[in-house]
């Protein structure tokens, strides 16, 4: 098994200069054929899977205990489609758009789709691999040069990541970084054409006023009070057994994981039970079973265990969930396995309330009217990803209009995520941007008009003065009309 690495910082006049080695090989190629950036995501595809068994046992180094399928489906092979679907549509994104002309047809135009230059990507812990995997393949279809912040929280996966990566791309193309948050924040402040960060929304404040001072454009991947709505005409079973489910991955480490549930209040017993057994369905052993992914570090397990006992302490009620010989045991903390747990009756004042859980922890809310529930998600901040459990009804369209969020999925988690030909970000609170697919295409390129005169006047000339007397008058008589138009519009 692969032990952790530790950490060594990089050095800002490190960090400079390879920037400046890719922004030079940028330079000398500024607009790479489709052959070319083909060529380049294959290399970097490839380098990936080549070190896939590696990877997934630094993986489980790094988070203590994860199994390594859910470390190879999830974090390396989950990319692929979206990867594959970019690689197949290159010359159709790469072909200019040709534009109405304007003018009476005098001036055409088109829409040139070229590389932005340095793509800067910082990646979260959770997911590691795959998501500096997939906009670091976008940022290369778009034709750019990447540099890749890899987590400092997942080191021994990182220092595997580097080593991958090298061995297929010179650092003129792609370039892995290492280090804490020295490096982190160095790596913050350069001056990129595009800087790319997925986390969380406190460090994702630091990231944007660091890119906003060099005027870099950002995309922000971020995460959020995600709600999930038991609606009332939903088989309740059935939703209890799917939002564990959604709860329950990476143990519940998921930016697209529900955080709190709404169900009727006369469905509260059936919803808490059927939720129970569909968590013992996952986990029928707990404490020395293989399959439960640890919190990632002390640290968040600290900040997870101190959620739900500040909660308690304000009221709520805490249902453990674990097999009846486990009950009683005290887990071992340096495992850090927080067993599934649901929070009932919790207090606005929680904290938990406020802040992601990012642990496998279901906040669970009671409603007499389903509007109730709406209306509290539509108070809060603008959540990665909503989700409806029930049928396409008056209540789920009124869901869908007073609400607003990154995605929605009916029925299941994170099927909007799943769909990569559809852009994937969060608004608000919850991020800025999107990517997947051409949305990613899109943010790692910039779209300059390229427009041309067939005219036989001069277009300036004609906004220059002194004016024509007659130009004067068709002006003032335009804007007159312009103004009736208005106005009569609104009758």
């Amino acid at each position: 098994m692969t032990t952790a690495a530790a950490t060594t910082e990089v050095t800002r006049e490190e960090l400079t200069r390879l920037l400046e080695q890719q922004r030079a090989a940028h330079a000398a190629d500024p607009i790479p054929d489709a052959a070319t950036r083909r060529n380049r995501l294959d290399r970097f595809v490839a380098a990936v899977l080549e070190h896939a068994t590696e990877l997934t046992d630094a993986l489980e180094a790094d988070f203590g205990s994860r199994p390594p399928t859910t470390s190879l489906e999830l974090d390396i092979l989950s990319g692929l489609t979206s990867i594959e679907a970019t690689r197949e549509h290159l010359e159709e994104w790469l072909a200019p758009t040709e534009l109405p002309a304007a003018l009476r047809g005098g001036v055409p135009a088109v829409i040139q789709h070229r590389p932005k230059g340095v793509v800067g990507i910082i990646g979260p812990w959770n997911f590691p691999v795959l998501l500096v995997f997939v906009p670091a393949a976008e940022a290369l279809a778009a034709g750019n040069r990447v540099m890749i912040k890899f987590s400092d929280m997942a080191p021994g996966t990182g220092e595997v990541f580097a080593r991958a990566v090298a061995s297929r791309m010179g650092p003129d193309e792609v370039v892995v970084v290492n280090g804490g948050v020295q490096t982190a924040t160095a790596f913050s402040d350069l001056r990129f054409d595009h800087l790319f960060f997925t986390g969380s929304p406190k460090v994702g404040r630091l990231v944007g006023a660091a890119a906003g001072r060099n005027l870099v454009p950002v995309t922000l991947e971020l995460g959020g009070k995600n709600p999930a709505i038991v609606a009332p005409d939903a088989d309740i079973a059935d939703a209890a057994t799917r939002i564990a489910a959604g709860r329950l991955i990476n143990n519940g480490q998921v930016c697209l994981c529900p955080d709190y549930a709404f169900v009727p209040e006369s469905a509260k017993e059936q919803f808490i039970e059927a939720y129970r057994a569909a968590v013992l369905s996952h986990f029928p052993t707990f404490e020395e079973n293989p399959d439960v992914v640890s919190i990632v570090n002390e640290a968040n397990y600290a900040r997870v265990t101190g959620l739900i006992q500040d909660a308690k302490a304000k009221g709520a009620t805490e249902v453990v969930i674990l097999p009846e010989e486990e009950r009683d045991r005290v887990l071992d903390s340096t495992m850090r396995r927080i067993p599934p747990t649901l929070l009932l009756d919790t207090s606005p004042h929680a904290e938990i309330n406020a802040e992601e859980i990012f642990g496998p922890v279901l906040v669970v809310h009671t409603y007499a009217d389903v509007d109730e529930a709406i209306d509290y998600v539509a108070a809060g901040e603008h959540p990665l990803s909503s989700y409806w459990y029930g049928g396409e009804t008056a209540e789920f369209e009124r869901f869908l209009v007073r609400t607003t969020s990154g995605g929605v999925s009916r029925n299941d988690t994170a099927l909007a995520y799943l769909n990569h030909a559809a852009p994937f970000g969060g608004v608000g609170m919850s991020g800025s941007g999107a990517y997947h697919g051409k949305a990613g295409f899109d943010t790692f390129s910039h779209h300059r008009t390229i427009a041309q005169s067939d005219l036989p006047v001069i277009v300036a000339k004609s906004l220059v003065a002194p004016l024509p007397p007659e130009r004067v008058e068709r002006v003032a008589a335009a804007a007159a009309e312009a103004a009736r138009n208005a106005v009569a519009r609104l009758s």
